[in-house]
């Protein structure tokens, strides 16, 4: 049993929240979480790079100069790679760097990384964020009071507007939803702060995905 203590904003405890060790992954599965987090990034890519071929170039099939008796190499067309302003060589085409994962493998990568943040206490649990309209100060009071320096990762359980524009300002901190929280990001960001009805989300998420790797 994995215990972590909650929090209100102002740093005052409020509790405790415990994850069972059945529902944690504490060892293993860390090629499987580094290969979905390159397919993770690999699929954030726009792959738009483009050149120009020697046959997109735009030019008559005219040779440039007679062939022989110049002094110069023999040219057929204006389009060659080897002449500047000609197309390129090998160059880059648009094309997808998608990686196929299968949706059990996401699920128990996403189990492996919320575990370790459990383990190592990179998560703090607050009991519930009030903020009636969109300050920036408040947000950093909540921060300053929970002793939270570094970037951070805002879990929510469901995107806020007010808390969105009230983080915006905010260097080196992520706002997500319980919901569309990844394992990417739960390696990515070495503290994460959730309030309980995030967690109680990130529980049920935890309970499919054993129950799935169990089958």
């Amino acid at each position: 049993m994995s215990t972590v203590d909650i929090y209100d904003m102002a740093g005052a405890p409020q509790g405790t929240v415990d994850f069972a060790d059945d529902l944690l992954l504490l060892e293993g599965a860390d090629q499987l979480l580094h290969d979905v987090i390159v397919a993770h990034r690999a699929a954030q890519r726009a792959g738009s790079a483009s050149t120009l071929g020697k046959g997109d170039v735009a030019g008559s099939n005219r040779k440039p100069r007679r062939q022989k008796g110049t002094g110069s190499a023999r040219a057929g067309y204006r389009q060659s790679p080897v002449w500047r302003g000609g197309g390129v060589a090998f160059g880059p085409h648009p094309r997808s760097y998608a990686k196929k994962v299968n949706r059990k493998a996401k699920r128990l990568a996403f189990r492996r990384a919320l575990s370790e943040r459990i383990s190592d206490g990179g998560l703090r649990v607050v009991a519930k964020i009030e903020m009636p309209e969109p300050k920036t100060k408040t947000v950093v009071n909540m921060l300053r009071a929970l002793a939270i320096t570094g970037p951070v990762l805002l879990v929510i359980e469901a995107l806020d507007n007010t808390i969105v524009l009230a983080s915006r300002n905010i260097p080196r901190m992520e706002i997500v939803s319980a919901h569309a929280l990844n394992p990417y990001q739960l390696v990515r960001y070495q503290t994460i702060i959730a309030t309980e009805p995030a967690i109680a989300i990130l529980k049920d998420r935890l309970s499919a995905n054993h129950a799935s790797s169990a089958s």
